[in-house]
């Protein structure tokens, strides 16, 4: 006989990832935090907490950051490890064994999820559809011999809930309006925790003496992480990581969320929520965001508007800067999260519309007035002020200007040979430096600069053909540039 567990996660953000079975034998339920890493409004604990009880089987939660990824630096690691800290204070009165490792050098992790996965009854982990965690997921899987189920947290919208690759936001948009009503009726519990009664974990000293976890003052102190094998030059971005400064970011954002609308036609005002660092690393949940937002509006579902119309104000009644932001994310965001999750090729350049890549390849023999190498962009070594001046703000902080980030992009594919050099430095860059690179939707703002999700433009330009075209002396002009230019120029 199978057992089922009784849960109350949808089914449609459910994926099993094996065909092993479940083991009644093993000694608890293990949970591998890889992309949702923190505690509250998370599908995936929700499950393991179900199949804890189910099988009155110990949780233990596994969150682990190896040192040997791409890109690894001293800037995403000690943000995730601020994360890490806030967890392991969190569950300090909990009963459920919380284990945060951090590799102390290549390869010396290796082995521990194997280790934990021979013990346990069923494996749970995070349903991410970007950059090595599907393949890392898979691999685990492949070798694991219980069950294994990666849960989809990442946004309002079940991933898999289409097997559609949208192309256009307003098609995507209004196929939201026709869909999503069900889910905003099916979100996580705020703490799942609170419905944990299994008991607390015992691990083999094999395992703890081999894999030692970071106690709560080492993952509080961080001087350790100058020693780790990792990029020591991409130093920390000056925003901290961490649910509890993600629920600050959030708060600090309601308080201008009433403008929103308004400054985001603003450039140098900069309207950003800030919260992309933490939804990218997990850190918060979009169901978090959401209902705050709305609790905040004083909005309830039958404010939406009977039929779908695709259009970006008015079908969710609320106020126009809450429509504003819901739309970016919602619509936006999700966007490269359903084409990271139905396409293997979503960061290549055969990916782009057709439209796109026959324009930029009609255009490939046209004069470059500069070209520029990977270092020189790097080292915001290029003859346009405006341009070095966001590169630095990204070298520094992690993150461009909101307004400043389509400039950015539009100008490396100007100053380089051909589109698939464009996309491998602004990939790299944005990867190396942002916060919030490595992810579904700062993949759609890259492939955004080279057509996708956008339409031909006219006239047809040299070197950009049908592409959409900015000048930075357009940017610079709707910018307070002076005040700009003296902090990153």
């Amino acid at each position: 006989m199978t057992l089922q567990c009784q849960s109350e996660v949808p089914a449609i953000r459910i994926r099993a990832l094996n065909d092993a079975p479940l083991s009644t034998s093993g000694e608890y339920v293990l949970y591998w935090m890889i992309a949702n890493r923190r505690l509250q409004s998370n599908f995936s604990l929700q499950r393991a907490i179900d199949w804890s009880n189910e099988l009155q089987k110990p949780l233990i939660i596994l969150e682990a950051l190896r040192s040997g990824y791409r890109w690894a630096s001293q800037r995403i690691h000690r943000f995730i490890i601020e994360g890490m800290a806030d967890n392991a204070k969190a569950l300090e009165t909990h009963d459920v064994l919380y284990y945060p490792y951090v590799e102390p050098d290549h390869d010396e992790g290796k082995g521990l999820l194997k280790a934990l996965s021979s013990r346990a009854c069923v494996i749970i982990t995070d349903n991410f559809p970007c950059f090595m965690l599907p393949r890392m997921s898979a691999a685990a899987a492949k070798q694991s011999k219980v069950r294994m189920e990666a849960i989809d947290s990442n946004g309002i919208y079940p991933m898999y809930d289409t097997d559609r690759v949208f192309t256009k936001a307003h098609s995507f948009r209004r196929h939201l309006q026709k869909t999503i009503v069900p889910h905003l009726q099916d979100f996580p519990l705020v703490d799942p925790l609170d419905a944990y009664d299994a008991g607390t974990a015992k691990l083999p000293e094999e395992i703890t003496q081999r894999w030692p976890l970071r106690s709560l003052q080492e993952l509080t102190k961080l001087d350790w992480i100058a020693d780790l094998p990792i990029d020591q030059k991409v130093l920390p971005a000056p925003i901290k990581g961490g649910s509890q400064q993600a629920q600050q970011q959030l708060d600090d954002f309601l308080t201008m969320l009433p403008r929103y609308h308004e400054d985001r036609n603003h450039p140098d005002k900069d309207p950003s929520s800030g919260l992309s660092p933490y939804l990218h690393f997990g850190h918060i949940s979009a169901h978090t965001i959401f209902t705050q937002c709305m609790q905040q509006d004083k909005w309830e579902l039958d404010n939406i508007a009977e039929k779908p119309n695709g259009s970006r104000n008015g079908w969710w009644g609320a106020s126009e800067a809450v429509e504003a932001f819901l739309d970016e994310l919602i619509t936006w965001r999700e966007i490269g999260y359903n084409m990271c999750a139905h396409t293997d090729n979503y960061d290549q350049y055969e990916s782009l519309p057709d439209w796109a890549r026959k324009t930029m390849e009609e255009h490939l023999d046209d004069s470059r007035e500069y070209i520029y190498s990977l270092e020189e962009f790097e080292q915001a070594n290029t003859h346009d002020k405006v341009w070095n001046a966001a590169q630095r703000q990204l070298i520094q902080e992690g993150r461009i200007h909101n307004y400043l980030r389509m400039l950015w992009g539009k100008k490396i594919y100007e100053w380089t040979a051909t589109p698939q050099d464009a996309l491998s430095v602004m990939i790299e860059l944005n990867n190396k430096y942002a916060l919030d690179g490595r992810n579904p939707n700062s993949y759609s703002g890259i492939f955004w600069v080279l057509g996708r999700y956008d339409r031909a433009w006219g006239p047809e330009r040299k070197v950009f053909g049908k592409i959409r075209f900015m000048s930075s002396e357009n940017t610079a002009r709707k910018l307070k540039a002076k005040e700009y230019f003296k902090t990153y120029g």
